[in-house]
């Protein structure tokens, strides 16, 4: 083979190579989004656990909010647990939404918010929400573990979930339809 000839594949080769790695990461493999997704996921950790402490003891400190709970005392702590999570969630899937659409999903979002996309987003956090209150529930109330490795706990939960949804159904990309090159 001519040396002009090996010259233009190698030059065709490391272009192919650069193309491939740029096509690589705009269309960031399930890995790559996962790892995104988690280190997002450990910011919007802290505001999570950060903020259901913080309405924790600001909801038990409001003594017009037991008038809400006007239940038993075990049903009360419940329902405390319950209010103080959701504000928590409501504080960080704001956080995730606008972090991910930005970063671990740009190329689906166009790093662009919408309403419609948040809604869809918060819409599929339902599940991750339930899955962490639930979880949080059944460790401090049915196995009766401290609430911090409760709650830890409840957010890994939740995590799954999340981006599970987030992947496969918020930030999907819609299907290709094959078109056949034409000819002329």
């Amino acid at each position: 083979m001519p040396l002009n000839a090996e010259l233009r594949g190698a030059t065709a080769s490391s272009s192919s190579t650069r193309a491939r790695l740029a096509g690589a990461w705009r269309n960031r493999a399930i890995s790559v989004k996962a790892i995104s997704f988690a280190l997002i996921g450990a910011v919007n950790t802290a505001v999570d656990y950060s903020a259901f402490l913080l309405a924790r003891a600001a909801l038990k400190k409001i003594t017009a909010s037991f008038a809400l709970f006007a239940a038993p005392s075990s049903s009360r702590e419940t329902l405390l647990l319950i209010a103080a999570n959701t504000i928590a969630w409501l504080i960080a899937t704001t956080g995730s939404y606008i972090m991910n659409s930005s970063i671990t999903f740009a190329a689906e979002s166009g790093r662009k918010l919408r309403w419609r996309a948040y809604a869809a987003f918060a819409a599929s956090g339902i599940a991750g929400l339930t899955a962490n209150t639930v979880t949080l529930i059944f460790g401090v109330q049915v196995f009766l573990l401290p609430i911090w490795a409760v709650k830890a706990g409840a957010i890994l939960a939740s995590f799954i979930v999340n981006f599970s949804l987030s992947h496969f159904v918020v930030f999907r990309q819609p299907a290709r339809t094959y078109q056949p090159a034409v000819s002329t």
